[in-house]
């Protein structure tokens, strides 16, 4: 459908108005060019959180492929609130459900998928990501997506709590928890 030339991490602060211009164009005359573009800059996120609730790279880039389709089959569907990284995480959560229903799997992180989290792990050395991926292992999927979403997605915990449906105490509680774990692993 169209090609990707370098992806950017975007935050969900940063860019909110420019993702909100895209979906509007995308919305208003199917702009496949501001489909591109709102690829380029939301794909990390997408990817990163499908990857923490499947935990499998193939089932997440299917899911990240979908949710783009989906985006620009049914943008007019969305109604902004200065929240449009919210909007296409859960979308990408709504399919990686469906998929873990329709699947049923239940695999792990493996050193080869951290390979796959774009952008964040070009630096990091072969035995970092046997650590990484024994200790996102060690975490409970609540623990990963909350990981994942805070420091891949650069979601704050608010942000994390709408978007799982969890209060932000309990988000805030989990992401405690979860540094805990990985501290006293590591």
């Amino acid at each position: 459908m169209f090609s990707l030339t370098s992806d950017r991490h975007i935050s969900a602060d940063s860019g909110s108005a420019s993702i909100d211009d895209c979906l509007s164009r995308i919305a208003l005359s199917k702009d496949k060019g501001a489909l591109e573009e709102l690829y380029r800059k939301t794909y990390t996120s997408v990817y990163s959180f499908a990857l923490s609730i499947l935990k499998n790279t193939h089932d997440a880039q299917d899911a990240a492929h979908d949710c783009y389709l989906i985006i620009f089959s049914s943008a007019e569907s969305y109604v902004s609130h200065k929240k449009p990284l919210a909007w296409i995480l859960t979308v990408t959560k709504n399919l990686c459900l469906k998929k873990l229903r329709e699947r049923a799997k239940d695999t792990y992180v493996t050193e080869n998928e951290l390979e796959m989290y774009p952008d964040k792990m070009s630096a990091v050395t072969a035995e970092d990501k046997i650590i990484i991926s024994e200790c996102l292992n060690t975490l409970s999927d609540n623990e990963r997506q909350i990981i994942v979403l805070h420091a891949v997605a650069g979601m704050k915990h608010r942000e994390i709590a709408e978007l799982t449906g969890l209060p932000v105490s309990t988000v805030l509680s989990k992401y405690s928890r979860a540094l805990k774990k990985l501290k006293k692993i590591l």
